[in-house]
């Protein structure tokens, strides 16, 4: 009987530890405002323990697991690019904030915020795609 009650303990420890599931979903994704990094951030450490470049594809947010890959969509021009969540942000009122680069590919730099629908990709082709706008 106690051998019965260890199985059943270590059955319920394991099948309650798998339905939790990671915090985001890949399908996971939000509507909000992005603005970028200033520059006065550059090379400051992140939530990631990385070193900011606002030359890379990178982003901050508070929705979105870090080390995540997300698509992001400029919803006034429909341009998108992808990037890797390696920072948290203070500031509750936008959803992203991203590198510089990210904002001149997005071009919202000059208005300085866009509205933009971010969408949680996976990994490997998240992490493609950033090497492949990086080298451009």
């Amino acid at each position: 009987m106690p051998a019965l009650k260890v199985v059943l303990l270590l059955f319920l420890v394991i099948f309650m530890s798998g339905c939790g599931g990671t915090r985001y979903k890949q399908k996971h994704s939000a509507r909000g405002i992005a603005s970028y990094y200033s520059s006065k951030f550059e090379g400051k450490k992140t939530a990631g323990g990385e070193k900011l470049s606002n030359k890379g594809y990178t982003a901050a947010a508070n929705k979105f697991r870090l080390g995540a890959c997300v698509r992001v969509t400029n919803r006034s021009n429909g341009r998108q690019i992808y990037v890797r969540i390696n920072d948290r942000m203070g500031n509750g009122k936008r959803l992203i904030d991203l590198t510089q680069s990210a904002a001149d590919a997005l071009d919202f730099k000059r208005q300085g915020t866009a509205e933009v629908k971010v969408k949680v990709v996976s990994k490997k082709m998240g992490m493609r795609r950033i090497q492949k706008q990086e080298r451009r």
